[in-house]
This record gives structure tokens, sequence and C-alpha cells, in this order.
């Protein structure tokens, strides 16, 4: 009997001690779950994946929100061409304006050919001619000084109403400028032409 207990003894001492790790490794084997390390690795690949796709994500978002407000701002801001087209509607209603009221040069040009009028007709000429020269040629200057400034209106007004993608007020400004610059151009075809009152004779 003592000697199997010494035999037992020694074979126990003689046994090596597994390390504490070891142990759990094997109760983790025995119950089907996967050992420490490749629980350790299986937590850090999920670390790193999950780290990775939250700076994908917040990366993506922030590209597409950047590049949402630099479309917004794009849209925002007016560009060259939209200051110009509405620079040119706002002419060209001026323009039409000008046409209607008369102008400072319509002016000059109708007194200057009053003054050759009378420099022609002085002392020699008949009350037609009179009429004529002095009267008639000023009248008809300044129908034809207002008659360009409409012309101008108008064709300002129909370039600024081509280009494409323009403010609705542009629009409506460059309408504006085409109507009254075609009714100042009517005008002042009918004035040119004698169409609307034509000169007085020497007997009326």
């Amino acid at each position: 009997m003592d000697t199997k207990t010494t035999e037992k003894t020694e074979a126990t001492a003689a046994t090596p001690a597994r390390p504490e790790s070891d142990l759990v490794e094997d109760a983790a084997v025995d119950d089907g779950a996967k050992p420490l390390d490749e629980l350790h690795d299986d937590e850090s690949e999920g670390s790193d994946g999950s780290d990775e796709g939250d700076a994908r994500d917040e990366g993506d978002e922030g590209h597409e929100g950047d590049a949402r407000d630099e479309g917004e701002g794009a849209a925002s801001l007016p560009g060259a061409g939209g200051v110009g087209a509405a620079a040119a509607a706002v002419v060209s209603a001026a323009l039409s304006v000008v046409a209607l009221t008369g102008t400072w040069t319509g002016r000059v040009v109708a007194e200057r050919e009053t003054l050759v009028g009378q420099i022609k007709t002085s002392g020699s000429g008949t009350p037609a001619q009179q009429i004529s020269e002095i009267y008639g040629d000023a009248w008809h200057s300044t129908a034809l000084v207002n008659g360009v400034f409409a012309l101008l209106a108008v064709i300002v007004a129909v370039l600024v109403l081509t280009l494409p993608r323009r403010p609705v007020w542009v629009r409506a400004v460059a309408v504006a400028g085409a109507v009254l610059g075609g009714l100042g151009l009517l005008l002042s075809v009918g004035t040119y032409f004698d169409l609307f009152l034509s000169l007085p004779t020497a007997g009326s």
C-alpha cells in the first residue's frame, strides 16, 4: 500500500504544472469555444474593420457635404454672365425710355438743322422752302436720332431674351425694353416719313 502511494506521488511530482492559460484554452476547446488567441485576433480584426468603416463613412459624408455646400454656393452667387444680362436688360429699358422722351443729342441736331435752314432761305427762300428747311428737317433729324436709340433698345433686349436660364425679373425688364423700344421705333419712323403729322403748307 505504501509502495503505490509513493509511486503516485512521484508521478505527480514528475508531471510539470501547466499554465492557467493552457487550462483555460483546453476548457474552451472542450466547451466548443474558440481559444483565447483566436478571440483576441477576432476582436482586433473587428475593431479595425469597424474603425475603417466608420472612417470611410465619415469621409464619404464629408465629401458629399463639401460638394453640396460648393454647389449651393455656386448656385447662390451670380456669375459674370448673370450680372451682364441684368445690366443689359436695364440698359435696354433706359434706351427705350430715352427714345420716347427725346435726348439732348436729338435736340442739338434739330437746332443745327434749324440754323442751316435759316441760312439757306434767308432773303430768297419761299415760304414752302422755309417751312421745309427750317422746321421739317429739324423734326426729321429728331425722329432719326430717337429712332436710333429705339433700335438699340430693341437689339439689346432681344439679345438678353435669347440668353438661356436668366432670372424672371431680368427677362421681364428685357421684355419691357423691347416693347417700349418697338413703340419708340414706330413713332420715330412715322414722324420721319410724315405719316402721323404732315408738314404745314404755306397757305394754311
